[in-house]
């Protein structure tokens, strides 16, 4: 074989690489490098009544950071977004656990099937159906009135935080188990049966074993349920009324009532900075923390 042939097949490989790539990388970049680069533009533009000054400021990040009400709804998504996160991670890992390590492995598919159910109904019917369920009227004021636990229905059961985030836990659950469930599903065997021969409990061979390299799959839940529950604006309108309102709901409220669209992209940019922050800081503590364990 020439040299030449040589020098000229990793180049042709380099160039089927990049055809493939094409259509993926230009989808991203039509479909959102260029919306949020057009977010940005409009975010450092001002709005005068019915005109856009297209002169560039930062007047609309100076409003965002200095009004209570943005700073509030800001600071209320962040908790909220935890808060769900926590929940839904902490419900599905003993679910992921239990199809992977106990399930036999022809019934596993059967078992993710029947987890994915909910994602054959619509968003908005999931929403509606909690509303039933914890409405003045619903299924459970009738069962503790029926139990005899109370005398008349509760009305702090919806409208409020406390609806918004059982609704938007049960919303992402499969989103976290289904990433669990796949880091569970590589752990080889074979580490927790020779921990189990040096004499490792059941506890110890968790904690060392099993979490250390499921870690991936719980980073992954909580980075997938964290970011879509931030900027949820349609749960929020629906079950938490006025004290449930997040930074999402003032977003679509300039962008359609109020007629400021560049406030409106400054408080979206802000709040993408934001989770990019929290992220990014989630992902270099968790890396540390498993370095520390190992001592690299």
């Amino acid at each position: 074989m020439r040299s030449s042939d040589l020098m000229q097949r990793p180049t042709g490989r380099r160039w089927q690489g990049w055809l493939l790539a094409a259509p993926p990388l230009l989808y991203v970049v039509l479909l959102l490098a260029l919306p949020m680069a057009g977010m940005l533009l409009l975010s450092v533009w001002t709005q005068t009544y019915l005109d856009l000054d297209r002169t560039l400021s930062l007047a609309n990040y100076r409003e965002a950071f200095t009004e209570p009400v943005y700073r509030i709804l800001m600071l209320r998504s962040v908790l909220v977004a935890c808060l769900v996160t926590a929940i839904t991670v902490t419900l599905a890992f003993p679910v992921a656990y239990f199809v992977s390590f106990h399930v036999q492995p022809a019934r596993k598919s059967l078992w993710l099937f029947m987890i994915t159910i909910p994602f054959w109904t619509s968003y908005l019917v999931r929403i509606f159906l909690w509303k039933v369920i914890l409405g003045y009227n619903g299924i459970v004021n009738g069962s503790l009135i029926g139990l005899g636990l109370i005398d008349e229905p509760l009305r702090v059961i919806l409208y409020n935080l406390s609806a918004v985030i059982v609704t938007l836990s049960h919303a992402w659950m499969p989103f976290a188990v289904l990433p669990i469930f796949v880091a569970l599903e590589t752990i080889d065997r074979s580490l927790l049966e020779a921990a189990r021969d040096l004499g490792d409990g059941k506890l110890r061979r968790f904690w060392r074993i099993i979490v250390p390299l499921v870690r991936p799959g719980l980073v992954g839940a909580c980075l997938i349920v964290f970011i879509p529950t931030i900027g949820d604006y349609v749960t929020p309108r629906l079950v938490g009324g006025p004290d449930g309102l997040l930074i999402a709901n003032m977003i679509e409220l300039q962008f359609r009532k109020a007629n400021n669209p560049p406030l409106g992209a400054a408080l979206a940019v802000t709040t993408l900075i934001i989770v990019a922050m929290m992220a990014s800081l989630f992902l270099v503590m968790t890396r540390q923390r498993g370095a520390n364990r190992y001592g690299t």
